[in-house]
Formats: C-alpha cells, sequence, structure tokens
C-alpha cells in the first residue's frame, strides 16, 4: 500500500526525498499555534494590555511604589517597561512560557495525530525542530509585544524624560531606553530557560496536565526560593535569577557580574533541558498507541541531569565567586545608602534651582545598624537604620537624615525617610513634568551580593 505524504511524494520511495523541510514544518507549526484561540488572546494581551496599564497607571495620583521604579512612572515613559518586566518575570512569562512550550507536544497526545505527523514529515528530528522553533518565534512575539505596549504607553503619556536609576544618578532618554531593551533581552535567558522545561515537560510526560503547568510550577518554586536568605552561590545557580539580576544594569558603574553569571546559568538550562527533550523524543515508540510520554525511566531520565546541573552551576559560582553568606554587609548597605543619596540630593538641589553640588562637594557617608545594634548588621531584614551625612561648600556643619530600610534577600532595598522632614519628609516638587514627590522621601537601592573590591 502506499501513502500520499504532505509533500507530494509516496511513501516507499527514496525516504530522504519523501522528508518534508523543516522550514516548511516550521510553517504548519507556527500556524497551528496562531490558529488557537488562546494563544490569539495571549498575543492581543500582550500587544495591548501593558500599554493601557501604563497609561493608566501613570496618570493615577497613587503609584506601585512597592514595585521596582514604580515611583517614577510619572516622571518618564521608561519606568512603565521595567514595573511591567518586574511583573512579567514573576507570573506572565512563565506563564506564556507554560501555554506555548509546555502543551507544543502534549497536544499532539490528546489529539492522538501523531500518526498522521510522522507520515507527513517522517523525520522525528525534523518535528522536534520545526515544533521548537515555533515555540520559540511565539514565545519572542510575545516578548516583543509587552515590551513594545509598554513603551508606546508611557510615550504617549509622560513623555521621552529622563530616568532616575537604581542608585539615583540621572540616566538620558537615550541611554534608559537603551538600557529598558538590555534589561528585556537578558530576561529572555530565563524565559528561554523555562520555555525549554516546557518542552522537556511536555515530552516526558504526554497528555498529563503536570506538562502544561511544569514551567509555571519551576518559576513558582525560584521566587520562593529567591525570598529565603539563601547563599549567594545557590541564588545565582537558579536559572531565574536573571529575572531579578537586570537590576544592575540601573546602577553606575553597571552591576554586570551578577547579569552575566545569572545569563549564562539560564542559556545553560535552556542547552541541558532542549537536549535532553530532544533525545526524549527521538527514542520515542511511536509505534504503540498506549506511550505517550510518561515512564519512570523518562522521568528519571529528564529529572536527574537538570538536578546535576544545578550543583554543577552552584560549584561553578562558589568557585568564581566565593560567598556563601548573604551577600548583604554592613559596608555595603552603607555604601549603597550613600551613593543613592548623593545622587538624589543632587536632583533635589537642582530642583529647588539651589547653587549645584557635585557628589564629591557633598561627601555623603551613611552609618547603618540593625535593630539599633541588637542584631549583627548583615543580611536581609526590615529593620535597617542609616545615619546619612552630608557636608556643603562652604558650611561648617554637617547635614544629618535617618532612613529606614527594608533590605530583601536579593539585594533590593527600600528606604523610608524618617526626618527632618526638610530634607527626607514628603511634600510635592514642582518640576517640568509636573508636581512630584521629595525625591529623598522614598528611593530604592540595590546592594550588590558579589564580593566587591
Amino acid at each position: 500500500m502506499t501513502v500520499t505524504v504532505a509533500d507530494g511524494n509516496v511513501a516507499g520511495a527514496d525516504p530522504h526525498a519523501q522528508r518534508v523541510p523543516v522550514t516548511r514544518g516550521y510553517r504548519f507549526e507556527v500556524v497551528k499555534l496562531v490558529s488557537q484561540w488562546r494563544i490569539r488572546l495571549l498575543l492581543l494581551a500582550c500587544w495591548v494590555v501593558p500599554g493601557l496599564f501604563v497609561a493608566a497607571v501613570s496618570q493615577q495620583s497613587t503609584l506601585p511604589t512597592d514595585t521596582l521604579f514604580g515611583r517614577w512612572m510619572h516622571a518618564t515613559a521608561w519606568a512603565g517597561p521595567l514595573v511591567v518586566l518586574g511583573f512579567a518575570g514573576s507570573w506572565a512569562l512563565p506563564l506564556l512560557t507554560s501555554v506555548v512550550a509546555g502543551d507544543i507536544f502534549a497536544a499532539e497526545d490528546r489529539l492522538g495525530t501523531w500518526r498522521h505527523l510522522l507520515v507527513a514529515v517522517r523525520s522525528p528530528r525534523r518535528i522536534f525542530a520545526a515544533k521548537a522553533l515555533a515555540s520559540l518565534t511565539v514565545i519572542l512575539l510575545l516578548v516583543t509585544g509587552l515590551v513594545a505596549s509598554s513603551a508606546a504607553g508611557g510615550l504617549l503619556t509622560v513623555g521621552n524624560q529622563p530616568l532616575v536609576g537604581l542608585d539615583g544618578h540621572l540616566l538620558t532618554p537615550s541611554d534608559a531606553a537603551g538600557d529598558v531593551v538590555l534589561a528585556w533581552v537578558c530576561a529572555l535567558a530565563p524565559t528561554l530557560a523555562l520555555a525549554a522545561i516546557g518542552l522537556l515537560g511536555s515530552v516526558v510526560l504526554g497528555r498529563s496536565p503536570m506538562g502544561l503547568l511544569l514551567p509555571a510550577l519551576v518559576a513558582v518554586a525560584m521566587q520562593f526560593a529567591q525570598m529565603l536568605p539563601l547563599p549567594v552561590a545557590v541564588r545565582l545557580a537558579l536559572p531565574g535569577y536573571a529575572f531579578i539580576a537586570w537590576n544592575g544594569l540601573f546602577a553606575s558603574p553597571a552591576q554586570l557580574g551578577e547579569l552575566l553569571i545569572a545569563v549564562a546559568v539560564s542559556l545553560g538550562w535552556v542547552v541541558v533541558a532542549t537536549t535532553l527533550a530532544y533525545l526524549l523524543f527521538v527514542r520515542r515508540d511511536f509505534t504503540d498507541a498506549t506511550n505517550d510520554g510518561i515512564g519512570r525511566r523518562a522521568i528519571t531520565i529528564g529529572l536527574l541531569p537538570l538536578v546535576g546541573l544545578l550543583a554543577l552551576a552552584f560549584g561553578a559560582v562558589a568557585v568564581t565567586a566565593p560567598s556563601m553568606g548573604s551577600g548583604i554587609s554592613q559596608a555595603k548597605v552603607e555604601r549603597s545608602v550613600a551613593t543613592a543619596f548623593a545622587h538624589l540630593y543632587r536632583i533635589q538641589t537642582e530642583q529647588f534651582h539651589r547653587p549645584a553640588v557635585t557628589e564629591a562637594q557633598l561627601r555623603v557617608t551613611a552609618a547603618c545598624d540593625r535593630s539599633d545594634g541588637q542584631v549583627d548588621a548583615e543580611g536581609p531584614g526590615n529593620d535597617w537604620r542609616c545615619v546619612v551625612t552630608w557636608h556643603l561648600p562652604g558650611t561648617a556643619a554637617a547635614g544629618t537624615a535617618i532612613y529606614q530600610l527594608d533590605v530583601a534577600p536579593a539585594g533590593r532595598f527600600e528606604a523610608d525617610g524618617d526626618g527632618p522632614k526638610e530634607v527626607n519628609g514628603y511634600f510635592l516638587v514642582r518640576t517640568p513634568t509636573g508636581d512630584a514627590p521629595n525625591p529623598l522621601w522614598q528611593f530604592d537601592g540595590n546592594v550588590e551580593l558579589l564580593p566587591t573590591p
């Protein structure tokens, strides 16, 4: 019996001539994905909702100050895409990878269409390549929509204004735009790692719904782990740390050590998980209709290498950047607070039309402790207290201000002004873009976890 395949050839002739090219299979898989109503809905949401969200929030009197860069959404268009990135890294991107990559192989098991696809393409390797590339394309379209939409919403409502960096220094609009794009590009690495885990889960678990949920569950587990006081080496060895490490791009100089390690770890997970999914897929017995990918041996083969990769990444980070503590020390907190205060003081000086000063002239220092000295001044916590001291040119007396700090395990801190109210109290300042809160009232900062010279 002869079987006519998708490209018009007849089965029984030269088998190599009857295999559909990867490009044709890729186009077919992209059409299959985009034809699904849930994928179309996700594409529409990613290209519309972030822009509407940024535009709406930027016009509100209350801003999401608990989100990094949320307090600057009134001031510049480039804060909105970073707020969206913070949310996307925690929730949106894991869910998107689950829906796209976590279901791309399992859908064939549920529909029972493997035999038709194999007859048409006649190559499991080409099928895998086409499906992997198709899922990658759709994920890139979704991520691009998130960036473009959020940036457009900010530009239309706020305008192309400078952005205050994570250490208080001012970025020009062009520098801010470049760093925003680079931050999203870096966030692609953990996104692709979750997508690769989704491919692996879809191959191994077949029609089981666990394959669809696997990337989201892994992301939730990584978020929970990042909330714990883990050693720095363990934190950096997790594939999702690049969702946080992009913060270092907005310091001066940029804190690239953690970011480069996090991206490298994520890409390692992409390679290993995708390779495992490929090897398991091409070795699958498609002649058995009851075999949908579930099996103790397959789960073991798929899980143990990832555990080994985690251990290897931990060992490599521990050797190259030895730090078994939290990475948050008294000296680092004091340096970060002093640097941010000096930059923001200059911004406040300009807003009040006072004589310009430089950071060198201010000579800002900070003295920080925890629980009034009753706890060792290291590690995360919401009981940090800092006394900032600075000097103005031509003035003998030094100025002082008090801040209460909440330092997160990943190094980000929120500083809340605690007096004097003339310096770091809440009051509005008239700026070219409208009234804005006193920049020294509350500000965000970041402690670099890796050892610094």
